[in-house]
Formats: C-alpha cells, sequence, structure tokens
C-alpha cells in the first residue's frame, strides 16, 4: 500500500455572507463538525486557527473580508501501490489506466494519496493535470488528464455534447442474462452525504446498454439451492429494465457463480451503472454499497420492490453505520468466502484517537475495500478520430483453469442497442 505520513496542513476560507455577525466559535459549531467542539476552542486559543493570520479567540465576529485559517494535523488513509500506468501522453493530454481506490483529486481525508497530487510528484516542476472525465476512488480506468486549460475545455466539451462513447466492465453476481439489456429507470439521489442512489419514478431519466461477456460457474457446489428461483439463471424476460420472476422470488440462489458484463452508459448519472445492476438483481460483486446484505437485505435491492423493508430512511441509517461501527462489505455467496473475509482486517473506526489532533483514527482498509469491480474500458469519438482502450483488469480475466474471453471487441453492437433517443 502507498502510506502518506500525518502531516499539518493549512486550510484558507475566506468569510461567507452567511458568517457576517457570528461569533467564530458559533461557526465552527455549526458548520465544521468532523472533530469536538473543544478542539476547535483550544485551536483558536493556540493558534491553530488565525483571523486574518492573528490570533482572535472563539468570541471574534466576523466581518466581509475575513480570510480564516485552519492550520490541521492531517491523516491520510494508505491506497493501492499500483503505478499509474500511461495509456497515450501527447502535447495536450495524458491517457492513464487509473489504479482502482485512488481518488482523482484531494477531497475529504484524502490529498497526496491522489491521482493529481501523485502524478505531480512523479513529474518536473510545474507540472498540472486537469481531470476531464470523473471516475469514482473505486472504480479504475481510461482517464483524461489534460495538460492544458484549453485541452481540457475542449474534451469537456466533447463529453458535454455527447460525441463520445465509453465503456465499462463489470462483474456481477449470478448469470447475467443474455443478448443487449436495456434499463432505463430514472436515478435519484436519496443521499449526497453517503453518495447513495436508488431508482425512483421521480429521479433523473438514465439508460445504460449491457451485454454479458462471459458467465463463470461456481467453483463448488453448483447446483441449484433448494427452493431457488432458476429463472434468474435459465434468462427471466427484462422489460424497461424490469426482471419477472416467478413465485419463489424471495428465495435466491445462494451460490450462483459471477458474470463479466459489459456496460454502456447513454446518460452520465451518478452510480449510474451500479444502481441499474442492482435494479436488475445482478449487482457488482463486491460492491460496498448496492450489494451489501447488511444495508439491502437477502435480495439486496432487486426492483427495488420492497418499500416497507428498504425505506429511505432505513437504508440510509444501516448504511451511514458501515465503516464507523461495522465494516462496509458486499455480500459473500460463500461459507468458505463469509469466514475468510471476516478475517482479513477491514476499514472502520479503531477507537483511538491522535495524541496530536485528536482525530478519531481508522484501521487499515482490507484488500477487498481498495477496489470496485467496475472499470472504465474505453472512450472514443463517435466520428472515430480516436479511440483509447485498457486492458481487461484481471478480475474480468478467465479464471485459472476456466476458459473465456480476454479482450473485448467493438462498440458496434451496443451502440445499435442504445438507440438515438437518448433522454435528457
Amino acid at each position: 500500500m502507498r502510506r502518506v505520513v500525518p502531516y499539518f496542513y493549512t486550510y484558507n476560507t475566506w468569510c461567507k455572507e452567511r458568517w457576517r455577525g457570528r461569533k467564530l466559535i458559533d461557526i465552527f459549531e455549526a458548520e465544521f463538525r468532523d472533530r469536538p467542539l473543544e478542539y476547535y476552542r483550544t485551536a483558536m486559543e493556540t493558534g491553530h486557527v488565525l483571523v486574518n493570520g492573528k490570533v482572535v479567540g472563539p468570541d471574534y465576529i466576523m466581518k466581509n473580508g475575513d480570510l480564516v485559517s485552519h492550520t490541521t494535523h492531517r491523516h491520510e488513509p494508505p491506497v493501492t501501490a499500483e503505478p499509474i500506468r500511461i495509456i497515450h501522453e501527447d502535447d495536450d493530454m495524458v491517457v492513464i489506466n487509473k489504479p482502482a481506490g485512488v481518488p482523482v483529486h484531494p477531497a475529504g481525508r484524502y490529498h497526496y494519496n491522489s491521482v493529481v497530487e501523485i502524478m505531480k510528484a512523479e513529474r518536473p516542476p510545474g507540472f498540472s493535470p486537469k481531470p476531464c472525465n470523473r471516475l469514482d476512488r473505486l472504480t479504475s480506468g481510461i482517464m483524461f488528464l489534460a495538460k492544458t486549460a484549453k485541452a481540457a475545455d475542449r474534451l469537456g466539451t466533447q463529453i458535454l455534447r455527447r460525441t463520445v462513447r465509453k465503456e465499462y466492465i463489470a462483474r456481477v453476481i449470478g448469470k447475467f442474462p443474455d443478448g443487449e439489456i436495456v434499463c432505463d429507470q430514472p436515478i435519484l439521489q436519496i443521499s449526497p452525504k453517503l453518495g447513495l442512489n436508488r431508482v425512483r419514478a421521480n429521479g433523473k431519466p438514465a439508460r445504460t446498454v449491457f451485454k454479458r461477456l462471459a458467465y463463470y460457474p461456481p467453483a463448488t457446489n453448483s447446483s441449484p439451492a433448494q427452493g431457488s428461483d432458476s429463472s434468474l439463471n435459465s434468462g427471466a424476460r427484462l422489460e424497461s429494465g424490469v426482471m419477472e420472476q416467478g413465485s419463489n422470488s424471495d428465495k435466491r440462489r445462494i451460490d450462483e457463480g459471477y458474470s463479466i458484463v459489459r456496460c454502456l452508459p447513454v446518460t452520465g448519472r451518478t452510480h449510474q451503472i451500479r444502481v441499474h445492476l442492482q435494479f436488475l438483481g445482478h449487482p457488482i460483486q463486491n460492491d460496498p454499497i448496492y450489494a451489501n446484505q447488511k444495508v439491502w437485505g437477502f435480495d439486496l435491492g432487486f426492483n427495488d420492490a420492497d418499500a416497507t423493508q428498504n425505506s429511505d430512511e432505513d437504508v440510509i441509517t444501516r448504511l451511514s453505520r458501515m465503516g464507523k461501527d461495522q465494516v462496509a462489505d458486499a455480500v459473500a455467496y460463500h461459507d468458505e468466502m463469509v469466514d475468510e473475509y471476516y478475517k482479513k482486517r477491514a476499514e472502520k473506526m479503531s477507537g483511538e484517537v491522535c495524541e496530536i489532533c485528536k482525530t478519531p483514527l481508522y484501521t487499515d482498509p482490507g484488500e477487498q475495500e481498495l477496489s470496485l469491480w467496475l472499470h472504465s474500458l474505453r472512450y472514443e469519438d463517435i466520428e472515430g478520430k480516436w479511440s483509447y482502450v485498457s486492458p481487461l483488469p484481471s478480475w474480468a480475466l478467465p479464471p485459472e483453469g476456466k476458459s473465456g474471453p480476454t479482450e473485448v471487441g467493438g462498440l458496434e453492437d451496443l451502440v445499435v442497442a442504445a438507440g438515438n433517443d437518448i433522454p435528457e
């Protein structure tokens, strides 16, 4: 893992209109809640929090033009030590294969452990990469980093005008149905703080095209479980993104194997692929949010139909415990996998605090928490002017002793299934 030694860092914030006329301590109490109020009071008295470069104390009344500086002791979680590989580079752009588990730019608990800062450290002074597309921290794959603002604007305009196609690859639970599957269920953000999204009628229009690349049955005990609904593996009918099941739909197969699925997001909603796969009954196999039985129950949010058991409030409450008093784990379908999983260390609050800054400390993340089996595989211009494809990640290759595809063909079939009627 790549680690950063705890360090001191200074934040500068100009006085906001809503802060004017309020006490400094009241502002920190209302809007900065990551540490106890007593910490901020002490920081103001000892000079770790300054206004216009001076010690003012907790009762200082804020005025227009005030600059608040907070020097804090920072801790960063470790990230993967896998290098950032270059797929293409010219005078305007660097195209990279982003490792899973590394955020794109400084945010939250991450600063130096980010793609932008790692690349700055590895190159001569003055290099300032400008991300042109967004990938979640856990997602790997194709990313564009412009060397100039002009180049960033040019690619950004292409993406906004939808003259760029992109394809992802995912590893999902169970045997995904044959053929091109179109899910056009709208998506609504339920909790911005937790990054939680769900299929909702009042959400934003969204469309994703899926096609199974490969299916790998479980290594052992491949026969259907007692009382299982075989329609999940024999190809249930999909219509407008809804899978129909028989009367035993509540009794899902415990041992389903997994599929490698090609994903073409026609729209670009947050967590779109992850939410649509969950809705179809085949969430990403190691997804700590959408394949988490502790959050969604045994059906893992399939069809998102059980509003009684999985109301927004219930899901938010259960998800908010993950990483605090519980480990954020994806569901495991084999007893031996469950046993092996809990032998691993996983990131959650340790109950200890830093002696210097009193920040609550986390344990190290486990390997399963540094990667999501979702990979940005391809970006291409619809007019054929350029195209970039990354290799398949190791988790998408055939398992040892089995045969299967090791590369992916063109986008032609998925593009036809996507259609021209793109929802806005």
